[in-house]
């Protein structure tokens, strides 16, 4: 395992902090006129999501955090397990449902989602940023309303619900941004 000192930190740097995987998100060295430097890190846990906020001296050295990033495809869920088949090996992990993110709702079977694992611990699932599904339930649009700013509910296929414009009708496909939850525009073919 590779070590690095408070004064390697950059954002986006991984290293383990009190046996947790955390990521830098916001970094400042400090050099006060009186006294020692000190490197202010803001940090995220990578599993829970908590972020911290702690003072480092520059010279403290941490364990670099390798985090696991894998493709794979979600296959199906039994109970609680969802299962995502690895394209190399072609063999099915199983996912436990609490290590899913919210936005894994937008997922239908054969999407390849992203799986990132610590010592073999996955923590999370991200799915594709850009999804195509269909909507299977929202009111009827009427024909000549183009206004886009407003919206009304619409179920998709995998059951997510998303705010759609007026002209959206059920049966069509749209484009969903899987980070903001929000709609992008009809899907195209």
């Amino acid at each position: 395992m590779a070590t690095i000192t408070a004064g390697d930190f950059r954002n986006g740097k991984t290293f383990e902090y009190e046996g947790k995987p955390v990521v830098v998100v916001e970094f400042q060295h400090v050099k006060p006129g009186k006294g020692a430097a000190f490197v202010r890190t803001k940090m995220k846990n990578l599993i829970t999501g908590a972020v911290t906020e702690t003072s480092f001296n520059p010279t403290a050295k941490f364990e670099e955090a390798f985090v696991e990033r894998k493709d794979a495809e979600y296959s199906y869920n039994d109970g609680d397990l969802y299962y995502f088949m690895d394209p190399e090996t072609y063999e099915m992990e199983p996912v436990n449902k609490a290590d899913l993110s919210d936005n894994f709702k937008f997922v239908k079977e054969n999407m390849v989602c992203t799986i990132q694992s610590y010592k073999g611990k996955v923590f999370a699932v991200d799915p594709p940023n850009f999804v195509e599904l269909e909507v299977t339930e929202t009111d009827p649009g009427f024909a000549g309303n183009t206004a886009t700013n407003t919206l009304k509910p619409a179920t998709l296929e995998t059951g997510a619900e998303v705010k759609v414009p007026l002209f959206i009708n059920p049966g069509e496909r749209i484009k969903i941004d899987t980070r903001t939850g929000e709609y992008l525009e009809r899907a195209k073919g």
